[in-house]
C-alpha cells in the first residue's frame, strides 16, 4: 500500500531511533521514571512528540497498531511505519478511547501477547503523585500524570491482578515518557 506524508520522521532515523528505544528500555526497567526521547522532526496533528517517536521506534511491519489520532497521523505511521493497522488484537494501542482493561491482556501461557498502550497525557513529573511501587522500584516512588484518563487507578489495579497476563503502558507528554509494566502498582496520591 503506498501511502504518503507531509511530516517527516526522525531527523536522524537510525540514532535516534536507538536513542529513543534506550529510553524505552530504561523506562520499563525503571517504571515511572521520566525518560527524554528525540521527538521526529515533525508529528502530525493527533501524535504527541513522545507517541510519535516511540511509534518510530518500537511499531514496524511486523506490529499491529490500533490507532485513534486522525487520517493525518494515520497517513503518517502509514508511510513511516508500514505497520498493520486493525481495531482489535493489537499489539500496540495509541487510541484515546480504548479502555484499558478492554484491550488484549495475553493468556496464561502467552502473558507476552498482551497489548503495550501508548497514552498520551498532558504532563508527566516525579517527585509527587501517584506512588508506585513493584519489581524495577527500589521502595517507592512518586510520579504525577496530568490528564490520565478517569479512573485509570482502579483500572489499573485490575489490570495488575490479571498478572501474569495485563497490558502495558507507555506514558507521553511532549518530549517525555515513563512506563507502567504491569507487575507496577499504582496508588492515588
Amino acid at each position: 500500500m503506498n501511502a504518503t506524508t507531509r511530516f517527516r520522521g526522525f531527523a536522524d532515523p537510525v540514532l535516534d531511533g536507538q536513542a529513543c528505544f534506550r529510553a524505552v528500555l530504561e523506562a520499563m526497567s525503571r517504571p515511572g521514571r521520566v525518560q527524554r526521547i528525540v521527538p521526529p522532526a515533525e508529528c502530525p496533528p493527533g501524535l504527541s512528540p513522545a507517541a510519535a517517536a516511540v511509534l518510530l521506534t518500537l511499531v514496524d511491519g511486523d506490529t499491529r497498531l490500533r490507532l485513534g489520532a486522525g487520517a493525518e497521523a494515520l497517513a503518517w505511521v502509514r508511510f513511516h511505519c508500514g505497520c498493520p493497522l486493525v481495531a482489535d488484537g493489537a499489539d500496540f494501542v495509541l487510541d484515546p478511547t480504548a479502555p484499558l482493561l478492554s484491550l488484549p491482556a495475553g493468556t496464561e501461557e502467552e502473558p507476552e501477547a498482551g497489548a503495550t498502550l501508548i497514552l498520551d497525557v498532558a504532563a508527566l513529573e516525579a517527585g509527587r503523585g501517584w506512588r508506585l511501587t513493584g519489581p524495577g522500584i527500589r521502595d517507592a516512588h512518586r510520579l504525577h500524570v496530568a490528564g490520565a484518563p478517569a479512573g485509570f487507578v482502579a483500572d489499573w489495579a485490575r489490570n495488575r491482578a490479571r498478572h501474569p497476563r495485563g497490558v502495558d503502558v507507555i506514558l507521553c507528554a511532549g518530549d517525555r515518557i515513563a512506563a507502567l509494566p504491569r507487575t507496577t502498582t499504582v496508588e492515588d496520591a
